[in-house]
């Protein structure tokens, strides 16, 4: 039997301990911080990049991994395995899928790279998912064309604290986000595929988590019917943040309540979306879970 690796960037918010413990390789993202790079979870870690992000003087960019720094993870991986599945971030957010996919092409069919169309959390789990398949036997390319098929299957609703860093990156205007701050407004976004959008505003963080489980309930109604009909009721939820700790608790509780459940993991969200939201958001997250 063939032997295949599993590997993503850090956009999937698994820290290399994490990665580790899985049994994975994970590619650091990095990021120009007043001109100097710094390496997601190498150099740069969660609380000194918000420490960063908050001086007003500072000018935080992202960019996507160089052809060489892929071929150099992707060498050492097939030194040890037949095969490899990437799954980068979504091709909708980041050049990355696609700068992977053209050089993939030079591995004959030994590198399959997943245009997965997410980020973050939802990423995190196609990365589980890969894994369970490749455990059940599947092959490198078979593990692509399963999580590309159900790649739009996930839904991420994030409740923004400040408008500052949407006003900064363009998304609203400054008159937008002065209206908001005194209305006490909450955007909440949301990841279904290729983009960040605006979902609801909200009067306040309490209504704001109301909206984001209001709108998983109707995800699961809806979006997801085709899976009730058929007795596939198998979510993977989580929540997620940046830089909210008196938060999470709660938080955690308050989706435990409201799906029946005992227990749920959560992990920071990745650095590539708090640079455009800031500190102090709340997320919740579901994703069909994808079975041999």
């Amino acid at each position: 039997m063939s032997t295949v690796a599993v590997a993503a960037d850090s956009n999937s918010g698994i820290s290399r301990e994490q990665a580790e413990r899985m049994g994975i390789y994970l590619l650091p993202m990095s990021f120009t911080v007043n001109g100097r790079v710094y390496y997601e979870g190498i150099d740069l870690a969660q609380d000194s990049f918000f420490d960063k992000l908050k001086n007003k003087e500072t000018q935080v960019s992202t960019s996507q991994p160089s052809p060489g720094e892929l071929e150099t993870l992707w060498n050492k991986i097939l030194r040890s395995y037949d095969s490899l599945v990437y799954i980068p971030m979504s091709s909708g957010l980041s050049a990355s899928c696609e700068t992977a996919s053209a050089l993939s092409e030079k591995y004959g069919g030994r590198v399959q790279v997943v245009n997965n169309h997410r980020i973050s959390v939802t990423q995190y789990q196609s990365v589980c998912d890969a894994l369970t398949l490749a455990d059940a036997g599947y092959t490198a390319s078979e593990i692509k064309e399963k999580l590309e098929k159900e790649a739009f299957e996930s839904s991420i609703y994030i409740m923004v604290d400040t408008l500052k860093y949407l006003k900064q990156g363009g998304r609203i205007t400054p008159a937008a986000a002065m209206i908001g701050s005194v209305l006490h407004l909450k955007p909440v976004l949301q990841i279904q595929g290729d983009k960040l959008d605006s979902y609801a505003k909200c009067r306040g963080e309490k209504a704001a988590r109301r909206a984001m489980l209001d709108a998983v309930q109707k995800d699961r109604k809806e979006r997801f019917a085709e899976y009730d009909a058929k007795g596939e009721l198998i979510y993977h939820y989580s929540f997620s943040h940046t830089e909210n700790p008196d938060n999470v608790e709660s938080w955690k509780q308050e989706i435990c309540r409201e799906f029946g459940l005992e227990n749920i993991e959560g992990t920071p969200l990745a650095l590539s979306i708090c640079c455009h939201i800031g500190p102090g958001a709340l997320a919740v997250t579901c994703s069909h879970v994808v079975r041999p």
